[in-house]
């Protein structure tokens, strides 16, 4: 299904995806940024910060930024590197990825510049499809080598979700795995509780994780679940009151209706040879759930029994 193209004020490029059943998907071509995910109610499911930057030259808080290739601040370069705040362009030779005939969606691409080369200097592409389908969006990362040298990077992708109230929020799938914890010099623990609830900031990467992780959100009764593949890492934050009114670009309050969960390659750094391609998968979506009666047991999520 084609895709409409249209201009912000400032003049930025902004891809619309649309589905039959009422569903969207908005996605900027700076940063190769989704920034809108609209349900068939047209509820939004991703949070944008209510003082969201929309200007070049900064990437916007919210949606889904694609941190390469440097996650967090574990490297030389700017944090999460700096293909957020770089112009993509539309990929017209998405091959071999086969083509999407029923779904909405775009491919977009990021080449190295000569910009780029002086802060980091391998030569690379970088390659991204963004899905919409009935209920779920889909995003494909890929990274070719087109130096002459191998290197390596890490990578994520920042999942701004949407919930109700932070503290009825709950996720499923990580307990008993180790983590490093930003809060503590990046120390090692192992998860103890049984599903990881939400009273005080939190900033986390998760390690060999599982394919799927279920974040339940008790209030909107709705449970976001997360397939990934490629990504074996999975990073949990939320700012809570204190860092929230410390960051310029996120609204004093904005933390209590957040909730980042993201597909990560962080503890292992990936590798390319030259010439050499690496890909990973993520797939979002949501499914209808009662707490308060019951309805939803979260292992049905994770692991497809009855």
């Amino acid at each position: 299904m084609p895709f409409n193209i249209v201009h912000d004020v400032d003049g930025l490029p902004r891809i619309i995806l649309t589905d039959p059943t009422g569903s969207s998907a908005e996605v900027l071509l700076y940063g190769g940024q989704v920034v809108s995910w609209k349900n068939e109610r047209r509820e939004e499911l991703l949070f944008m910060s209510s003082k969201a930057v929309w200007k070049p030259l900064k990437a916007n808080r919210g949606g889904i930024p694609v941190c390469f290739p440097q996650f967090g601040n574990l490297g030389s370069l700017e944090k999460h590197g700096f293909a957020r705040n770089r112009l993509w362009s539309l990929d017209s030779d998405p091959s071999p990825l086969p083509p999407v005939n029923s779904q909405s969606s775009v491919d977009l691409i990021l080449k190295s510049t000569e910009d780029d080369l002086k802060t980091w200097p391998r030569s690379f592409e970088l390659r991204l499809r963004i899905s919409l389908g009935p209920g779920k969006l889909t995003l494909i990362p890929r990274v070719r080598n087109t130096d002459n040298k191998a290197f390596s990077f890490t990578f994520a992708l920042c999942n701004y979700l949407s919930v109700s109230d932070i503290s009825e929020v709950r996720i499923e799938g990580l307990e008993t795995l180790d983590y490093f914890d930003n809060l503590m010099r990046k120390e090692r623990f192992t998860e103890q509780a049984d599903a990881i609830t939400f009273d005080a900031e939190i900033d986390r990467v998760y390690l060999s994780t599982p394919s799927k992780i279920a974040i339940i959100d008790h209030e909107k009764k709705r449970t976001f679940v997360l397939r990934k593949e490629g990504m074996p890492d999975a990073v949990v934050w939320n700012p809570w009151d204190k860092k929230a009114r410390a960051l310029q670009d996120l609204g004093d309050e904005d933390y209590k209706t957040m909730l980042c969960v993201d597909s990560a390659g962080i503890e292992t750094p990936i590798i390319l040879k030259p010439f050499e391609e690496w890909k990973g998968y993520q797939e979002l979506c949501t499914v209808s759930s009662s707490y308060c009666s019951g309805q939803l047991d979260p292992r049905k999520v994770l692991y497809g029994y009855q």
